[in-house]
């Protein structure tokens, strides 16, 4: 059977994303035992009690040593780090500002929207989505990290004022209709071209999920920009506990290019939860039914990854309507009251 120093091995390759660096140098493997039948007991020590990247670290401290000659089960355990040793963590780190404060830590599930491409309607259907949740009484946030095409405050009827900073120096997400929101669209002038490279984008999506007071919530909804470029890299590495709902609609060359948005969920080992097929159909005021970008395309995408179709959402004038007008809460549209049995579906797969 291996020895203690076999496991110590192994989670060398367990990595902090937030710190960047593997548990073992980082001093987070507090203690190892391995016993005769097989079972070793792992205990962690976390920066902060209410760390949001746990599971990360439960899933990837078992899988790892496991993989040690005789080792059949892992039980993993927590616990904090003490303010010395935080200290001492922080100087090796040469962190002047601290270390990570868990500021999701109250967030029980993060889904990150995307589409591999512009024009799904990924963006509507995040803000709806976040309307439906909202409305089946749960507790909404949405980020969007669109950077360059930022839509989210104007869907909500949002202005341009910034939003403000606690007494703690966090800041404070706008709100309305029941869902908290922030978006870069707060920090720049109205209708301005943001134009960035990787290492500003990295900054500034690491400040709106470490600097903001998001609070509890049951769902953050992050809606991503197109492509599988530095924004969704990002992501992938502040919030590896996240999931993945992919956006397309019904034509074989959105779900092509959507389906290269999976794989890049895979690369960066993404769960993906599921996945919503958009624009699936325009039905007249008469009741005829035009399927103008094709059919089957959704179901088809999500049979190949073996997850579920969360809904087909038809094209509707009323819901390009809400959009301009910035009222996707409206509880008494079409829209909402077809999202609501997806955001059922979507509560129902997550914790």
């Amino acid at each position: 059977m291996g020895t203690r120093d076999d496991v110590m091995k192994a989670l060398e390759v367990v990595i902090d994303p937030e710190l960047h660096q593997n548990i073992v140098e980082l001093g987070m493997v507090r203690s190892i035992e391995l016993h005769a039948d097989g079972v070793a007991d792992i205990m962690v020590s976390l920066t902060t009690a209410g760390c949001p990247i746990r599971n990360h670290f439960q899933t990837s401290v078992a899988q790892e040593a496991r993989k040690v000659e005789g080792v059949t089960h892992v039980n993993v355990s927590f616990d904090v780090l003490s303010d010395q040793e935080k200290g001492a963590l922080q100087h090796k780190l040469g962190r002047s500002n601290g270390l990570p404060t868990g500021a999701l830590a109250q967030v029980a599930n993060v889904i990150c929207v995307g589409s591999g491409k512009g024009g799904v309607g990924k963006s509507t259907l995040t803000a709806n989505l976040a309307a439906a949740l909202a409305a089946e009484g749960r507790r909404v946030g949405v980020l969007d990290a669109d950077v360059w095409g930022y839509s989210i405050p104007r869907m909500f009827g949002l202005g341009s004022d910034r939003p403000p900073v606690s007494p703690q120096r966090k800041i404070l997400p706008m709100e309305a209709g029941g869902v908290k929101i922030m978006s870069i669209g707060f920090f720049v002038a109205e209708d301005s071209a943001v134009v960035w490279r990787g290492p500003m984008l990295h900054k500034a999506l690491t400040q709106f999920l470490e600097d903001v007071d998001w609070g509890t919530l049951d769902f953050l909804l992050i809606d991503l920009p197109p492509g599988t470029g530095d924004v969704s890299m990002t992501l992938a590495q502040l919030l590896p506990q996240a999931k993945f709902l992919i956006v397309t609609t019904p034509q074989p060359t959105a779900q092509k290019v959507a389906r290269r948005s999976a794989e890049m969920a895979h690369k960066v080992s993404l769960e993906i939860a599921a996945v919503v097929e958009n624009m699936s159909g325009f039905t007249t005021p008469d009741g005829e039914r035009y399927p103008i970008f094709g059919e089957g395309g959704g179901q088809e995408l999500a049979d190949e990854l073996d997850v579920p179709l969360l809904g087909k959402v038809p094209l509707t004038i009323a819901l390009r309507e809400q959009a301009d007008a910035g009222i996707p809460w409206s509880r008494w549209a079409p829209t909402i009251r077809r999202l609501r049995p997806r955001a059922r579906s979507l509560a129902a797969s997550s914790r």
